[in-house]
């Protein structure tokens, strides 16, 4: 259990200078472009945030729907800019885009382009998820720090 938590996957130098550096990105624009807004008007969105539409999250609160997209976009966007529990961040987050682009706005455009409500936005933080998820969160992070194992990889 301890090395699917914390395997930071490759050791190399470069790979994870690039990774460190796609974590630490893809975190605090998430985290400051969208989590913290929705964390500070928390009273103002609660009752009008939208719930997905597919069991069983259909069956969430306009309240705790709100409050898991906090966890994802505030919680896992810290832990991936640390390197912490970087893979199951990683797979929340990007569980997160998903419901975001072809629940929440299945409706909208594919593009920005097409108007307000598209999938663009979504599906550009879905992508680094998806590497940091197969990748891991390389040498420069807090999984690295954690779990030392004997037998370097490269």
């Amino acid at each position: 259990m301890k090395k699917f938590l914390f395997d930071c996957g490759t050791r190399d130098a470069t790979a994870s200078l690039g990774l460190l550096v796609l974590r630490i990105g893809t975190g605090l624009l998430m985290l400051f472009g969208h989590g913290l807004g929705k964390l500070q008007n928390f009273a103002d969105k609660k009752n009008d945030f939208p719930v997905p539409d597919f069991f069983p999250l259909k069956y969430m609160s306009n309240p705790i729907s709100l409050m898991a997209t906090i966890g994802a976009e505030v919680g896992c966007s810290v832990l991936i800019i640390f390197g912490l529990l970087t893979r199951p961040a990683a797979f929340i987050f990007g569980f997160t885009m998903v419901v975001a682009a072809f629940n929440i706005h299945g409706s909208g455009p594919w593009f920005m382009s097409g108007g307000p409500g598209s999938k663009e936005p979504a599906l550009l933080f879905l992508i680094p998820a998806i590497a940091i998820l197969l990748s891991g969160a390389g040498n420069y992070s807090g999984d690295a720090l954690l779990y030392q194992e004997r037998r370097r990889r490269f």
